[in-house]
């Protein structure tokens, strides 16, 4: 509609009301759009009432699958391609110590061109990763005893025993634990886990006092287990001080075998064994029922 013109005679002007609602229906009312293939019929739209308001629909997402890079991802990150990576690296481990033979080493001191502290370093590092191959710990610390002596090879014993400990830990829980943990279904396993699991500390100091629990068989149950790091390093740190001092000294003593030191840190060396055997004998009745 037109406003009623001035009374000076002015010209008319078109009210606001009146302008929005020709601007509506010009928008709202499209031409008609054939979305027809070439040479079908034509479809034309429907063309919009005047006056009826527009909503713009967003375009659904596009279902995109993952190309094959993501997939490739995916399966190397799985539970059981990286319990595959740890078998592999604790089988190529367990070789090199074979074909290399590390223990050639102590035949003319460790290493020749290092000593004192910096070759008790360098020997604790070969220690943890010896361990890591599964090379037994006695006769590692036997050594360290003999190379270094009392003091100074249980220094570097312990410190070889915690680095070795802590990087078996690493690799179980990074890479075996998602897999691991799906096969704990036999009782033996469920009754380990659970003990480790709630009382990881005290189960893994009795793990390390005792002997009979291989150290690496401790360490791959430690990881599978929810027992945490620190409760693990200290009780492993903790637990091998007795049995690690006993073989030190008594490869520190060999040269003299019936010296007071070397016969006592062999008693240090059996007691605990023969205690382990008679807990485990008592205990059988209950690992039975397991």
């Amino acid at each position: 509609m037109l406003d009623a013109t001035t009374r000076s005679g002015g010209t008319a002007t078109a009210s606001p009301r009146a302008a929005a609602t020709e601007h509506s229906v010009a928008v709202a009312t499209p031409l008609p759009v054939s979305l027809a293939a070439p040479g079908a019929p034509a479809s034309p739209v429907p063309a919009v009432e005047a006056g009826a308001s527009v909503v713009p629909v967003p375009d659904a997402p596009a279902d995109v699958p993952g190309g094959p890079l993501a997939r490739c991802s995916r399966a190397l990150l799985s539970p059981w391609s990286r319990l595959a990576l740890l078998v592999v690296l604790l089988a190529a481990a367990g070789t090199s110590v074979l074909l290399f033979e590390p223990q050639r080493l102590l035949e003319d001191g460790w290493p020749p061109q290092l000593g004192g502290a910096a070759a008790a370093v360098a020997f604790a590092v070969a220690y943890g990763l010896c361990t890591v191959a599964f090379v037994p710990r006695p006769l590692l610390n036997l050594a360290a005893g003999a190379v270094f002596g009392s003091q100074l090879g249980l220094a570097s014993a312990l410190a070889g025993t915690v680095l070795g400990a802590g990087v078996a830990f690493g690799l179980g829980r990074m890479l075996g634990q998602d897999a691991l943990r799906r096969l704990l279904r036999g009782r033996w396993l469920t009754a380990a886990d659970g003990q480790l699991s709630r009382h990881g500390f005290r189960s893994m100091m009795a793990a390390r006092l005792f002997p009979g629990v291989p150290f690496w068989a401790a360490n791959y149950c430690a990881a599978v287990s929810r027992m945490g790091w620190p409760a693990f390093l200290f009780a492993t740190a903790l637990g091998s001080v007795p049995n690690t001092a006993a073989y030190a000294v008594a490869g520190a003593r060999a040269s003299a075998p019936t010296s007071p030191a070397f016969l006592v840190a062999l008693a240090l060396i059996a007691v605990p064994a023969v205690v382990g055997a008679v807990l485990a004998w008592r205990k059988r009745h209950h690992l039975r029922r397991l």
